[in-house]
């Protein structure tokens, strides 16, 4: 074939130029997201390793009722009680102990004085204080007035017109601990057994501001509790008695998904708030990408435990699930509104075909380009 006009090195040139946009369709163009049917279509195949769910208005309750993925193993936050306004003595707490005598030639008692102390006398393992003359008087578990009244009964046996007053010193075990998210952190003696955890906050300093949503843990023996500053101040039921030796933390709350795909950033996004929807962590993304991005095919990874496995529909059959979801149907758009974004998710926003052909248009453009150039020249 002859092109009059054209050199043999630029008619080389248009030749290949037009093969390149030929093979377009038949190789992979670069993209910057996956489009949703290469995401999904393994689970047409006759053996698919995952499940895809198509999230409508019509399923959200049953996929609600789904367990929960990606949480620490934790337990329900115990809820308030009233306790003791006094408190009670503990092993390692310290006594001071006056003791008032008017009889003459008193054992406990110099003649030129109307009183002794005895103090910072610590409450022994085994619980006891030591009293001259009288040895070792078991206190702990009482009350301050009620150890008071116990001493003054041991000693009415040598004197009988003696008469104790009791103050107490709290030590480690008669106390809790404020570890972080506060002014002052550190460890408080407890005023009483009605000392509850908003007080102990209060004491620290309140929780410290620009923390993004704080989160209480209450470490008790061997169990954690847990739950969000913001219920604990909203539900008065959530103010938790503490108990001695109890300890509670307040951090930022770490929860977070993985926003890839066709999204205004692709990023580790930490949840701002307990409990976040699809279409919040859309936003959290910085929505969806006008020029590249498939509003119907937006996807939620997530992977079940196996334990969480079941056949009949009240949980996911396979454990790595595939949510989709169409946001250009108001259908999709409640569905999306009302899905529950677990810690640990990841929400795909997929590419669009059309910018696919608008790569090989953008190619076929400049081939025609091309070849003008070719037919000036």
């Amino acid at each position: 074939m002859h092109f009059p006009g054209v050199s043999l090195p630029r008619l080389h040139s248009l030749v290949v130029a037009l093969a390149a946009v030929l093979l377009v369709p038949a190789c992979s163009l670069p993209r910057g997201a996956a489009i949703q049917s290469q995401v999904v279509s393994e689970s047409s195949s006759e053996a698919p390793t995952f499940q895809v769910v198509p999230v409508t208005r019509a399923n959200m309750p049953a996929i609600a009722a789904w367990p929960k993925t990606g949480e620490d193993t934790v337990y329900g936050w115990p809820g308030t009680s009233q306790g003791s306004n006094s408190n009670l003595i503990q092993t390692g707490d310290q006594v001071n102990i006056v003791i008032w005598d008017s009889q003459e030639n008193s054992l406990l008692i110099d003649a030129a004085a109307k009183s002794t102390r005895l103090t910072a006398i610590e409450v022994s393992p085994s619980g006891s204080v030591f009293v001259p003359y009288v040895d070792e008087v078991y206190i702990r578990g009482l009350t301050p007035d009620a150890a008071r009244a116990r001493i003054q009964e041991k000693l009415m046996q040598i004197a009988p017109s003696a008469q104790v007053q009791l103050s107490l010193t709290q030590g480690r075990s008669n106390s809790v601990e404020l570890v972080g998210g506060v002014a002052s952190p550190g460890a408080y003696p407890m005023p009483s057994r009605n000392y509850k955890v908003l007080g102990l906050i209060a004491d620290g300093g309140g929780i410290r501001q620009g923390m993004r949503n704080p989160q209480v843990r209450l470490l008790r023996g061997g169990t954690t509790y847990e739950t969000s500053s913001k219920d604990l101040l909203e539900n008065g039921s959530r103010n938790a008695l503490l108990y001695p030796g109890d300890t509670v933390i307040i951090e930022e709350d770490d929860k977070s998904f993985t926003a890839m795909g066709a999204s205004g950033s692709e990023d580790l996004v930490y949840f701002p708030k307990d409990d976040l929807s699809a279409m919040e962590a859309i936003s959290l993304m910085g929505g969806l990408n006008p020029n590249r991005a498939d509003p119907k095919g937006v996807l939620v990874l997530r992977e079940y435990s196996v334990r969480h496995l079941r056949s009949d529909g009240s949980a996911p059959r396979m454990q790595q699930v595939v949510f989709t979801f169409d946001l250009t149907s108001a259908d999709g758009l409640f569905a999306a509104r009302n899905f529950e974004i677990n810690p640990n998710d990841t929400v795909l926003a997929t590419e669009s075909v059309i910018t696919q052909a608008q790569v090989v248009f953008a190619l076929m453009g400049s081939v025609f380009g091309l070849t003008r150039q070719i037919g000036v020249n």
